[in-house]
């Protein structure tokens, strides 16, 4: 569809929404529910979860009480946050999103990769993570079929934090949100990093991407 000169809009990365875009005249209503703009069908989205609303010359992103949570550029979101182009939104673990400010932003119908648009990581050492369409590459190869949901999640955690130990309270309260982090036992995250190994030696078993730091936490080693 054609979308009006500096019109915003978000488009779906990944997720069964991928490739959909939607404009943004007034707001947008994301959810479960029928009534919603953007219809998520998964049981990990609350009937309506989130909202976009136009104030002026900003645009408000709103988490509407949803029970796994909101996240712009990976922090959850707990009070309305003003959006800036190119900022990643995800849904809860179910779907990503993109927010662009106008039609200008990305031509419509590229195949380019969303990093050339917005992008967490950089091409570091053996590994390379693109937030926005959800790609990793290790060794120079592209991991497919792509990542899990959480898998992503524990991995982009990692990354963001550039070789620096985090808790493992921290990773579960990303991975799973904070209100269903209390009920995550450690032998859940213990089955997610062993099975993100698993993955990433797929195509480079000489080195140990996710390193434990006994009694601390775990830390990502780009090499």
């Amino acid at each position: 569809m054609n979308l009006p000169d500096e019109m915003p809009f978000l488009t779906a990365q990944g997720g069964e929404l991928n490739g959909q875009r939607w404009i943004l005249e007034d707001s947008l209503l994301i959810g479960r529910d029928p009534d919603c703009d953007i219809i998520i069908p998964s049981r990990q989205v609350s009937r309506h979860h989130a909202r976009l609303a136009r104030e002026g010359d900003q645009v408000l992103l709103e988490d509407l009480g949803s029970k796994n949570g909101t996240y712009c550029n990976g922090q959850p979101v707990r009070i309305a946050t003003i959006l800036n182009d190119g900022d990643v939104l995800q849904i809860a673990l179910a779907q990503q999103f993109v927010f662009l400010t106008s039609d200008a932003t990305m031509p419509l119908g590229s195949n380019l990769p969303i990093d050339a648009l917005h992008q967490i990581g950089t091409e570091t050492g053996r590994l390379r993570l693109d937030a926005g369409s959800r790609r990793v590459w290790v060794a120079g190869q592209e991991v497919t079929p792509p990542l899990s949901a959480a898998q992503f999640v524990l991995l982009e955690t990692l990354y963001a934090h550039k070789g620096a130990v985090v808790s493992r309270s921290e990773l579960i309260t990303a991975i799973w949100g904070e209100k269903d982090a209390i009920g995550v036992s450690e032998q859940a995250l213990d089955a997610l990093v062993r099975r993100l190994r698993e993955r990433l030696a797929e195509y480079d078993p000489s080195h140990t991407y996710v390193v434990t730091v006994r009694g601390h936490g775990l830390r990502l080693d780009v090499g």
